[in-house]
């Protein structure tokens, strides 16, 4: 095999990684970002020779260009790319003398530390889609145990990187965005709660000021882990600016033996010229992916907001009925059918049906819902446990236990320390049983208590790595056992969602509110990392069950209409015109939903208080675009809608799109009434006036290539 090139050019989907291979040193990224064009060699190690820094007398002063994982003993004054030791020694090591192997597309590095006696393996991809996806494994190669705090990869920004967008958020309000300034120093996000949380950034962004959705350089990054993590944004004093990301490894979490192996999460990147380009290249990404659902998602209906734990055959049934009359594909029942669950203090972990409310089990339901030609779902928490509750008074030691007992609760629940194998044999055994049984076609998996103090009982060691691991082994195992069965990641709405999960899950619970004024901007931006046929969107009740705002029915199911719909009403209560009223909403979504999950997610830039989405076909041959008010603006009528995403070249024709009621009179811009058909630049650049909405009304758009 000829030796690798001192200097390789990853160069697919519009993006350019250049790495630099030299002096035996680990790779370190020269440019990652826009498309650099066709580089020879000599015009590679000119763009090395423009990178490298004036050092003067003091290479630790000036450490740049910065290995993917830093290193305190290269000089290394920010934060190390990998920590732990040897019983107090090899806390600094000096990875070298690595060897490299390349791909167009790949880049394959080890090296070894002989003092510290340790190893680590590299690996850079760039996606077809430009996904830049970054994977290290460190080994023990000693004689005695290393005590290993973290792994800790860095993506290179550039200087012109100086804006910050993350995430911050809390139940039934995820995935509120916040801007600021980059400092000098560290912006750190952390996760401690078993899942990346309520709060979680999804994507974690650095880029030009003023960096929009249609605009502007923007690098992010994203850790594919569902325990606890990190992501964070470092500018050193010398200039050097990265984007960091790695798992939370808790004190004495991870040792590793002699031979023994640690695989850190994979650290994602995405460049983009705006953050359509970066929700493109994710979106991409994901649907390429074998595992990726390649039927109709479903249209379903869910019990837990229309009769939360009061269940009755009787009217479940009724319920079903009506479902499959609206013309819902998939019926999901929810929390309250296993033994004693008759609240929420109570129950969890006994996976048995309750032989009180479901004297003849649930097969008859079952069987009901498939005879109505619907899939057959049912909620679990599989990670959770009542102390009043049979799994907990038999086995008090396969609760999580920090060395303070079970700790404090949350929802009335505590931890199932799944990385006790006699717990997980357990659990699975009764998931697997169930879903054999009554063939459940899909798992509604929830999460709902953080784990704060999560030691296995007895030793009180941590066990936060290991249950996120037993997690995965578990959907995988229950997938592997029932090819075709589909699992939904829940966690007290939208706190578990993340590229580890959605390797073994085929939707995500954006957040438990159904509020349509909030659900326009969580969906938004989960939609940044998660195409729109991986959310679950819902039309839920008039009365927002989460903040009592009352909402009108187009407006709600509007909102709901881009994901994977699902109705979350009681049926068997609402009058005929209400019903019919929905089914136009489902049967118009799916009409489109071929369109809706598998085109391209742009969003406009507008004002705080309007937003313009929408999916525009990857030929461009069609569009549907939302514009939502959501609170009066402070001059009327709004500005002009400006339509991202469409063939500057080709001529659209534009019609108001209404399931429900159309825009009313006097509301109306003349264009709405008559159609306008024009270029995809014009309606870009130009735009068309805005029907001047009432606050929390959506009108859709139609947009056709003629």
């Amino acid at each position: 095999m000829p030796p690798a090139p001192d200097i390789v050019h990853l160069r697919r989907g519009g993006v350019s990684v250049v790495v630099d291979l030299t002096g035996g040193r680990l790779p370190r990224i020269l440019h990652w970002g826009a498309d650099l064009g066709a580089l020879d060699h000599d015009q590679l190690a000119d763009l090395r020779s423009a990178t490298l820094p004036t050092i003067g007398d003091s290479a630790v002063t000036y450490p740049q260009p910065v290995p993917v994982i830093p290193q305190l003993a290269e000089g290394w004054l920010g934060r190390p790319g990998v920590t732990g030791n040897r019983a107090g020694r090899a806390f600094a090591p000096w990875f070298r003398d690595a060897a490299h192997t390349t791909t167009d597309d790949q880049v394959e590095s080890v090296a070894t530390d002989p003092e510290s006696a340790l190893r680590i393996a590299l690996r850079l991809d760039l996606s077809p889609e430009g996904v830049l996806s970054l994977s290290a494994e460190l080994r023990n190669e000693g004689s005695e145990p290393y005590a290993l705090d973290g792994v800790e990869p860095a993506l290179p920004l550039p200087d012109t990187a100086g804006e910050l967008l993350d995430l911050s958020g809390r139940w039934a309000l995820e995935r509120v965005p916040q801007r600021h300034p980059f400092p000098i120093g560290t912006w750190l996000r952390e996760s401690r709660g078993g899942k990346p949380g309520l709060d979680h950034s999804t994507l974690f962004a650095a880029g030009e000021a003023g960096f929009g959705f249609e605009r502007g350089a923007v690098w992010t990054a994203h850790l594919a882990w569902s325990g606890n993590q990190l992501v964070a944004a470092e500018r050193t004093p010398a200039g050097t600016r990265h984007l960091r990301a790695r798992e939370i490894l808790l004190s004495g979490e991870v040792t590793l033996q002699p031979g023994e192996s640690y695989a850190a999460p994979t650290v994602h990147g995405v460049w983009g010229d705006g953050l359509n380009e970066v929700t493109d290249r994710m979106h991409r990404m994901l649907r390429a992916r074998p595992q990726h659902p390649s039927s109709a998602r479903p249209v379903l209906s869910n019990t837990w907001e229309a009769v939360y734990f009061d269940h009755d055959l009787a009217k479940l049934r009724r319920f079903a009925e009506r479902s499959a009359d609206l013309g819902i594909e998939r019926f999901v029942l929810d929390d309250g059918w296993f033994t004693g669950r008759r609240d929420d203090t109570s129950s969890l972990g006994d996976w048995d049906v309750d032989p009180v409310v479901w004297p003849d089990g649930l097969d008859g339901l079952a069987d009901h819902v498939h005879g109505l030609g619907m899939q057959f779902g049912l909620w679990f928490e599989p990670e959770m446990v009542n102390l009043d509750s049979d799994l907990a008074r038999a086995h008090p030691d396969w609760v999580f236990d920090g060395g303070h007992g079970p700790g404090l609760p949350s929802r009335y629940q505590h931890v199932l320390d799944l990385g006790n194998p006699d717990a997980n044999a357990h659990v699975l055994g009764k998931v697997s049983d169930l879903v054999d049984r009554l063939g459940i076609d899909y798992i509604k998996w929830d999460h709902n208590r953080y784990l704060t103090d999560a030691g296995h009982s007895g030793s009180g060691r941590a066990g936060v790595h290991e249950q996120t691991l037993a997690v995965y082994a578990m959907m995988d195992e229950l997938r592997r056992r029932h090819p075709g069965l589909e699992i939904e990641s829940c966690a007290s709405g939208g706190g578990r969602i993340d590229l580890g999960i959605l390797q073994r899950t085929d939707r995500v619970w954006p957040s438990d509110c159904n509020d349509p004024h909030e659900r326009v901007d969580v969906q938004r931006w989960t939609g940044v990392l998660v195409p729109p046929e991986l959310q679950g969107t819902h039309i839920g009740a008039e009365d927002s069950h989460t903040t009592h705002r009352v909402a009108p029915l187009d407006f709600r199911a509007a909102t709901a209409f881009w994901g994977n719909l699902g109705v979350e009403l009681d049926l068997t209560e609402l009058d005929d015109d209400t019903f019919a009223h929905v089914r136009r909403w489902v049967e118009a979504h799916k009409r489109h939903r071929s369109l809706l999950h598998t085109g391209r997610t742009v969003r406009a830039d507008t004002g705080a208080d309007v937003r313009l989405d929408g999916v525009v076909a990857v030929d461009g041959s069609e569009a549907i675009f939302g514009f939502t008010v959501l609170s009066r603006t402070a001059t009327w009528p709004p500005a002009r809608l400006r339509f991202p995403g469409l063939d500057p070249e080709r001529r659209y024709r534009v019609t108001e799109f209404a399931p429900g009621a159309p825009v009313p009179a006097g509301q109306r811009p003349p264009w709405l009434d008559a159609g306008v058909r024009t270029t995809g630049r014009a309606l870009h650049v130009h735009g068309l006036e805005a029907p001047s909405l009432d606050p929390d009304r959506t009108v859709l758009f139609r947009i056709e290539a003629v």
